[in-house]
């Protein structure tokens, strides 16, 4: 039996820091993100396909749009970045984690993936985040 997964790309930025990290990326910083979302289903739908590109988009991309993009993710147990953020306002977003690209994408698998896709029939099985154009994660299940 064949094994078939349908991959949505999704740009886009945001900024993080990572907390007590030894070098420059301890500062407040951005990046342009590129996420690579893959998503399989026990069966093709009656079209042939996984699921539409669209949906993917919509319901992963949406969820990243409305939370990430162009915003600002920082880790919960990051006093002095929340404490920064809380006056200024905005998109912000705080993760359990320190929001190391490892973590985001972790974060995407099992958190927003599962959420986001119920009841498409399809689940987020693979993540590969870009934060740069020479650095990226990759986390499946």
């Amino acid at each position: 039996m064949s094994r078939m997964t349908a991959v949505r790309r999704v740009q886009f930025c945001a900024g993080h820091r990572v907390h007590l990290h030894e070098s420059k990326c301890a500062n407040p910083h951005g990046h342009n993100y590129v996420a690579f979302f893959h998503v399989e289903a026990p069966e093709l739908d009656k079209l042939g396909r996984v699921i539409d590109f669209s949906c993917v988009k919509e319901r992963l991309g949406g969820w990243v749009d409305e939370h990430w993009d162009h915003g600002f993710i920082y880790y919960a147990a990051d006093e002095q970045m929340a404490a920064c953020l809380a006056p200024m306002g905005g998109k912000v977003y705080e993760l359990q984690t320190n929001p190391t690209a490892e973590n985001m994408a972790l974060h995407l698998l099992h958190e927003v993936g599962p959420l986001v896709l119920e009841g498409t029939g399809v689940r987020l099985v693979r993540v590969v985040l870009w934060e740069t154009e020479n650095c990226y994660v990759d986390v499946s299940l």
